[in-house]
């Protein structure tokens, strides 16, 4: 399977109202080093719908990227409960999701 692959397949049981780091999925897919390159990945998820990159977010709770926007990422995760204030997850360590 291929890196992408498994980032989008890990993404995509993120639930509802939860947010977890890039740095964790580095972690959960054996490249402990790569959140870059997730990002990147994500940059270019080629069904959104299916894998919510919208709920990968920074380390230290900050939105991050979005190829949509980062108001549109806001505006994603606060429709499903999560509670961001200038451009921060608000109590992060609730919302975040753990693999």
């Amino acid at each position: 399977m291929r890196l992408s692959d498994k980032v989008y397949e890990l993404v995509a049981k993120i639930p509802e109202g939860k947010v977890t780091t890039y740095s964790e999925l580095a972690k959960a897919v054996g490249r402990p080093k790569a959140s870059r390159l997730i990002g990147l990945m994500l940059n270019r998820n080629p069904n959104p719908v299916m894998v919510p990159c919208h709920r990968v977010v920074k380390s230290n709770g900050d939105l991050g990227g979005y190829a949509y926007g980062s108001k549109s990422k806001m505006k994603l995760l606060e429709k499903e409960g999560v509670n961001v204030s200038k451009g921060k997850i608000v109590n992060f360590e609730k919302v975040n999701f753990d693999f």
